[in-house]
């Protein structure tokens, strides 16, 4: 494992890279206020995906400004940078690694971000692993959440309150646990994880993804292989759903994770 600090026409990037660089690249981009251990450790932890996973590809973990562990706080005076300025620092990065065509694996705000990558670069894009994407601009109800979290960043930081409306985006009810079930282990490291984060640097990538353009005609497009992945809880499970019916179905799946408990 290595890190690189990327320093791109619109600000430096982290990018921790796993595995042999000689095998094919597989690039990741995280949610709001995640960085890759925490977005991608449950399919990376399972030996299973993470053996075939190294032993197909070469990892680069792109973190969002701001959003590498031990990030300090982005100057107020640099701009806040749009969906479409993030797209292009990914294909800096692209090219400083000298990579020409890659897989991409994002989640939610991550899997917009790569998803307007392929669509603004498709010749350097094979293939899409989406986990809860994201694709039309928000809705109403988004926009006021949003809005909401955006309040709580710029007033009170990373405060009990928003900490919690950033688990009940990542997790489901069960997996966040109740006053009989206790939280998983991967909770707490969020909540962990989410202490240490800067909170105005979250605030600006939250202020690119409240901005975003509805991309359904950009869907039309994509010809590379397309696979999504959404939970049956997920606040964005009809917007996945909805997207699988934008794409080319020659091109496109789709897997539904339902959750079950049992009862013993």
């Amino acid at each position: 494992m290595s890190e690189h600090i990327i320093q791109t026409g619109r600000g430096s990037v982290s990018v921790i890279v796993y595995g042999d660089q000689e095998k094919p690249p597989l690039i990741t981009y995280p949610d709001l206020a995640l960085n890759h251990m925490l977005c991608f450790q449950g399919l990376f932890f399972c030996p299973e995906a993470a053996s075939l996973l190294l032993h197909n590809f070469c990892i680069y973990h792109i973190s969002p400004p701001g959003h590498e562990l031990g990030a300090a706080a982005i100057c107020s005076d640099d701009p806040i940078l749009s969906v479409d300025d993030l797209c292009d620092q990914i294909l800096e990065v692209l090219n400083y690694f000298r990579l020409g065509s890659v897989m991409c694996m994002g989640a939610m705000a991550g899997a917009y971000i790569l998803t307007l990558f392929a669509i603004k670069y498709r010749d350097r894009v094979t293939g899409l692993i989406l986990v809860s994407p994201l694709y039309k601009a928000p809705s109403w109800t988004e926009w006021l959440y949003n809005k909401f979290m955006s309040n709580l960043l710029y007033y009170y930081g990373m405060c009990g309150l928003l900490k919690e409306c950033l688990l009940q985006r990542y997790f489901s009810k069960e997996v966040r646990g109740n006053p009989e079930i206790p939280e998983s282990d991967i909770v707490q490291s969020c909540r962990k994880l989410l202490d240490e984060r800067q909170s105005v640097n979250v605030w600006r990538y939250l202020q690119a993804i409240d901005k975003r353009p509805d991309i359904t005609e950009g869907l039309k497009k994509l010809k590379c292989r397309t696979l999504i992945f959404v939970g049956d809880s997920s606040p964005f499970h009809s917007e996945a759903l909805h997207m699988t019916g934008k794409l080319d179905r020659r091109y496109s799946a789709l897997v539904e994770v339902m959750f079950t408990t049992v009862s013993i």
